[in-house]
């Protein structure tokens, strides 16, 4: 087992596990973690807690410190260096004549990498249009491609239900949705009407599943109560009332009375 705290660098991101070392944390706080891509800020959004080696990523990292004052302003420094970048990354893929659209840029805490991510309809060689970057900013640069669903997570917006996406405000990773559970849920199979702005099949549709799941077996009626004012005769296969005389053989049609029995619907 491993003693860890959950940490989330972004509003509805993933979550992260950590070794909080000998620091005493508590959800809520900010600190500075080492990543694969170099320092980053985040928030504890998990307390500490011990999990199994199955459910962290070996080997685990450390939280390097409480996060002060001094670096949240840093963040927010970032945050307007990133608004620059965009705008200089709109330039130089313009320049280069590439079929590719910029969705977000992003720089790492401590500055030490810029990601720029960017949608296609195939693969793009942008090789020339990173060498342009890094002469520019004069750090490390990386682009990333992304699919429709994280572009949507990003820029946000509202969806068909007119809330705010589901995926940009507490989904932290996507699940596979398939068409059954819209054909569970009693949904048109228009593809207008359960697509999300992503043109995607709707998260709802995975994570309302086991309600409806739930919800309908709930709903299954009821075995019906015997009444025992009816016996069943073996007699040709018919449901005769008690009191009703059984006719004598060669006397013609036995007397039917009412079943009790209900039909499945």
């Amino acid at each position: 087992m491993y003693r860890v705290v959950g940490v989330q660098f972004k509003s509805a991101g993933k979550v992260y596990y950590f070794d909080p070392g000998g620091l005493e944390l508590t959800v809520g706080m900010p600190v500075i973690v080492e990543t694969a891509r170099g320092q980053e800020y985040g928030t504890v959004v998990q307390g500490p807690k011990e999990v199994s080696e199955s459910e962290v990523t070996l080997p685990l990292k450390t939280v390097l410190r409480i996060g002060t004052p001094e670096d949240k302003v840093q963040l927010e420094e970032n945050k307007e260096r990133e608004k620059k970048a965009f705008k200089i990354g709109l330039e130089k893929i313009a320049a280069h004549n590439l079929e590719m659209k910029l969705i977000d840029v992003e720089y790492t805490f401590d500055r030490s990498k810029i990601i720029f991510y960017f949608t296609a309809d195939g693969r793009v060689d942008f090789r020339e249009l990173v060498k342009d970057l890094a002469s520019v900013f004069r750090t490390r640069i990386e682009l990333r491609q992304i699919g429709v669903r994280d572009e949507a997570k990003m820029l946000s917006g509202l969806g068909p239900c007119g809330r705010p996406l589901c995926c940009a405000t507490f989904l932290g990773d996507f699940e596979p949705v398939s068409i059954k559970m819209a054909k569970e849920q009693n949904l048109s199979l228009n593809p207008a009407k359960i697509s999300g702005i992503c043109s995607r099949l709707m998260c709802c549709l995975k994570f309302e599943s086991e309600s409806y799941r739930s919800a309908k077996q709930q709903a299954q009626p009821a075995a019906p109560e015997e009444d025992n004012s009816y016996v069943e005769l073996e007699e040709d296969g018919l449901y005769l009332l008690e009191d009703t005389p059984e006719s004598e053989p060669g006397q013609g049609e036995t007397s039917r009375g009412t079943s009790s029995e209900v039909e499945p619907e």
